[in-house]
């Protein structure tokens, strides 16, 4: 018995610092920090290189730099705000779940089937934000020219490469 309890105790654990992890603003280096900034794993910020960081907020912040017209700059405003709206009542939804884990796991014996279903519950969710993530991305590129891209991906790169050097001098 000592055993399944360890085992749930280290799972419960585990979960919970995958949530921590998963909490990490998409926007963080954003100026504009708003309580609807959304929780977006690492591994999602850094998947399939163009969408390696918050393009559509990067992109409004060097509209100048990207040579925006002021169509663009109103559609991806709208994306950006519509992306904002969708996933705040799912974030609160997912933080409901993880709390519901948490306290599911700090009721000995923990009932895993209980917490087994209510992390599939939270997982149906971050799908959906992921989705959603990759929806507005998907739109936010189609506004932009080919060029405008390719700038954009330079921008991101030269960001990603002061954020190494940066975590290198600190280290």
């Amino acid at each position: 018995m000592n055993r399944v309890r360890m085992f749930a105790m280290s799972g419960a654990a585990f979960t919970l610092a995958a949530v921590v992890a998963g909490n990490i603003p998409i926007a963080s280096a954003q100026e504009n920090t708003s309580p609807t900034k959304k929780p977006v794993a690492r591994s999602e910020r850094m998947h399939a290189g163009f969408a390696a960081a918050p393009l559509i907020s990067m992109a409004l912040r060097h509209k100048a730099e990207l040579n925006l017209a002021g169509d663009q700059i109103a559609s991806l405003e709208k994306i950006k705000s519509h992306y904002d709206s969708q996933v705040a009542p799912l974030h609160a939804q997912l933080t409901a779940i993880e709390k519901e884990i948490a306290a599911l796991m700090q009721q000995p014996p923990a009932n895993l089937i209980q917490v087994k279903a209510k992390i599939q519950e939270g997982e149906k969710f971050r799908s959906e934000l992921r989705y959603l993530r990759m929806e507005a991305l998907e739109n936010g590129r189609a506004l932009l020219t080919t060029p405008q891209q390719d700038q954009l991906k330079s921008l991101v790169r030269s960001r990603h490469d002061n954020l190494r050097k940066q975590s290198r001098q600190s280290s």
